[in-house]
Order: structure tokens, then C-alpha cells, then sequence
């Protein structure tokens, strides 16, 4: 990549970040209850007073994340520590499971199976201990990481007995989004917990085993969402359809741990394809864009919303792209991030209020009413996104320079 074009892209990222991002969640943090409302408009304004848990969990995590790569700030250090007394005053239940939404003041609406409002609030904590040396908030990170290791190896340990999604006596599965969650968990709390990383490099081991030996499928050339207990395909609409961006998410997680433990190259051969397949069966050749479901197969799917665009396939796509060329070097990762780069700021990014929109027809027209936050969107695939792209940029500026 041309050093000129490496630094046009450092600044788009920065002005992305500095200038539309974070001015728009700036003055949004609710003053009287603590915590950062969840669901905006494309001006910011709330459409329902409720709180997302999974969403305070990630705002935790983004501001303590700019904190720890930016430098501290006091008014990002008072949003971040907002939600997580937000979290630990509001979202436990009784029996040590959190909840999925509370009202505004967090009293309890509503509570899910699954354990992600666990995983953002223990990358949150365990991001905050960095930025401010809050040994309480890493031994609550430590403490509900292992109960959520607990709940993926032994899911009867659950207290919260609520039947699967699927009868596992007709059906029994593995989800990939389980494994790639913990392995991203896993991944920070080696880098906030340093002192424990013999425990979380064997624990991102078996991750990484689990992840590839029974989603990985080079006969389909995919990454599936949802395989048989041995990774057996599943000829099922259930089966067969693949979340582009999520293989892509988990194509960069698994490269970046793949890194950090100095795995061989059979292991980043297997995330350049996994990237490689996604984009080809995900990638929409006639309006471009990431598709949300894609069959397999090329036969109906199931879900009716398969054809969106939305606003975090892309951007795990950028980071991913761009690990791939730090990696290689090769042209077509250079190509795609260059595509996915105009697409996705031509695209989402709101100029006159900031953010970006969450959800394109396929035509890639806003879907109408705008929505800028709500259960799933918010600022931290976005944020984490610039932050990350911003620091690749860097280094291959600093190595082009060097070069030169």
C-alpha cells in the first residue's frame, strides 16, 4: 500500500472517530440513573427508555479501550465507570446470571439463555482495570469469566434453566458464536490480566481447536454458524446458512490470537480462507455490500432480513482485511480493504449527526426510520473498528517510512 494512501486512510479514520463518533454519544449519558441510553435515532434522540445490558457492557469497554490506546480521559473515565456501576448495581440477577434489558432506573425486563451480557461486562471490567488500575473491577472480571467458562463447558451448570433453542434430543448443535465470543473474552483478559496467561493461552487453545475442527468445513469452503455436536454439516436451513460477518469477526480473532501465541502458519492459512469465503459467498456483486444470511447452497433463507446490509459485517471486514495484507502483503487484501473502506464510509457514515447508520436496504439505501443505537448497534464495532484500522495504518506507515 502506497504511503500516501496509508495516511489519507489514517486521517478518515481519525475524523470517523474524533469528529463523528464520539461527539454524538459525548452528551448522552443519563445523569440520573447512570448508564447510557440504548436506543436513538439517527439525531441521537431516544425512541424507548429501556437499557440493553450487552450495550453497557460494550460502552464499558470502548471508553476504557480509548482510554488505554489514546490516553486518558475524564470525561470518557466518567462514562465507562457510569455503566459499570450501572451493570453491578442493576443487571445480576438473584441467581448470578445478568439480564438482557432493564428500564431506565434497572429494574428487570427481560433475560436471555445466552451469556453475552457475561462476556461485554467481563471485557468491559477487565478493560476499565487497565485504564484505571481498579483491582475490583479485574476481580469481577476474573470471577464472571470463569462462570461463563463454566456455563460453555457444563451447560447444565446453569442456574437459569430456560430450554434451548433447539430440541438437542432431535437437534443437538454447536453454535459458533459461543466459541468466538470466548475467544475474544479470552484474548483481552491474557492482555488486562497478564499475570494469569498461562490460564487464558490454554483456554484460547482449546477455543481455537474447537472453533476450526468442528466449524471449519473446506468441503463447503465455510465457516459454519451451526454444525452437528463432531461438526457434522446439517442439510437444515439451520445448517446451511452462514453470517458472513461473523466468520469474518472470527477470522480476525483467531488471527490475532494466532499472533500472540505464535501459531503456526496452518493455522493463518485456515483464517486467510476462512476471510477468502466469506467475502465470496458474502460479498453482494451487484450493489456491493455484505449480505446479513447467505444459503450455502444458493437456496432460500430462512430469515427475513438476509438481505440487509449492516453496519458491523463491514466494519470486522476492515479489520480483517487489513490484518490479512499486514500479514501477506498480497494485493487482493489491499483491494478489499480499499472496497470495503469506500463502501462502508460512502455508505453509513452520517455526516450532519454523526455515527453511522445501522441498517442499508441491499440497494444500500438507509432503511427508514434511521436507527443509530438499539439492543446490537451502537458505537463499539464502529469505534473498535477506527482504533484498530488507525493502529494497523500506523505500523505500515511507520514501515513504509523506514523503507524509504
Amino acid at each position: 500500500m502506497e504511503l500516501k494512501k496509508i495516511k489519507e486512510y489514517r486521517k478518515m479514520m481519525q475524523r470517523e472517530l474524533f469528529d463523528r463518533m464520539l461527539p454524538f454519544w459525548g452528551d448522552k449519558l443519563d445523569q440520573e440513573y447512570g448508564g447510557m441510553p440504548t436506543f436513538l435515532d439517527r439525531e441521537g434522540k431516544p425512541f424507548s427508555s429501556d437499557k440493553g445490558v450487552w450495550f453497557q457492557g460494550r460502552v464499558l469497554w470502548t471508553y476504557s479501550y480509548l482510554c488505554n490506546v489514546y490516553g486518558a480521559r475524564p470525561e470518557w473515565l466518567e462514562i465507562a465507570k457510569s455503566c459499570k456501576d450501572f451493570m453491578n448495581q442493576h443487571c445480576f440477577d438473584t441467581d448470578g446470571r445478568m439480564y438482557f434489558l432493564v428500564t431506565r432506573d434497572g429494574r428487570p425486563v427481560r433475560k436471555r439463555r445466552y451469556f453475552f451480557s457475561e462476556t461485554f461486562y467481563i471485557l468491559g471490567n477487565a478493560e476499565y482495570s487497565v485504564a484505571t488500575g481498579d483491582k475490583e473491577a479485574l476481580a469481577d472480571a476474573r470471577r464472571v469469566y470463569d462462570r461463563v467458562v463454566e456455563l460453555y463447558e457444563n451447560p447444565d451448570s446453569d442456574p437459569f434453566k430456560m430450554p434451548p433453542k433447539y430440541n438437542p434430543e432431535v437437534r443437538p448443535m454447536r453454535g459458533l458464536a459461543n466459541v468466538m465470543i470466548l475467544l475474544n473474552v479470552t484474548s483481552i483478559m491474557r492482555r488486562c490480566d497478564p499475570e494469569n496467561r498461562e490460564k487464558y493461552d490454554d483456554r484460547s487453545k482449546k477455543y481455537i481447536s474447537d472453533l476450526l475442527q468442528y466449524h471449519y468445513n473446506e468441503e463447503h469452503q465455510a465457516l459454519f454458524e451451526n454444525v452437528g455436536p463432531n461438526g457434522e454439516f446439517i442439510d437444515e436451513p439451520v445448517g446451511r446458512t452462514i453470517n458472513p460477518g461473523h466468520s469474518i469477526e472470527a477470522c480476525w480473532f483467531l488471527i490475532q490470537e494466532a499472533e500472540a501465541m505464535g501459531l503456526g502458519d496452518d493455522v493463518i492459512e485456515k483464517c486467510l480462507n476462512i476471510f477468502d469465503w466469506s467475502m465470496m459467498h458474502g460479498w453482494d456483486k451487484e450493489y456491493g455490500g455484505i449480505m446479513y444470511f447467505v444459503d450455502i447452497e444458493g437456496r432460500p433463507v430462512e430469515q427475513y432480513e438476509h438481505e440487509l446490509k449492516l453496519w458491523w459485517p463491514v466494519s470486522e471486514a476492515l479489520i480483517a482485511s487489513l490484518k490479512a495484507y499486514t500479514l501477506t502483503k498480497e494485493n487482493k487484501y489491499e483491494t478489499w480493504f480499499h472496497t470495503l473502506a469506500d463502501y462502508s464510509f460512502e455508505h453509513f457514515s452520517d455526516p450532519e449527526y454523526g455515527e453511522w447508520v445501522g441498517y442499508l436496504t441491499r440497494e444500500g439505501k438507509w432503511q427508514e426510520p434511521v436507527i443509530k443505537s438499539n439492543h446490537y448497534k451502537g458505537l463499539f464495532h464502529v469505534t473498535r473498528m477506527l482504533v484498530m484500522c488507525d493502529h494497523m495504518l500506523a505500523d505500515l506507515e511507520a514501515e513504509q517510512e523506514e523503507e524509504e
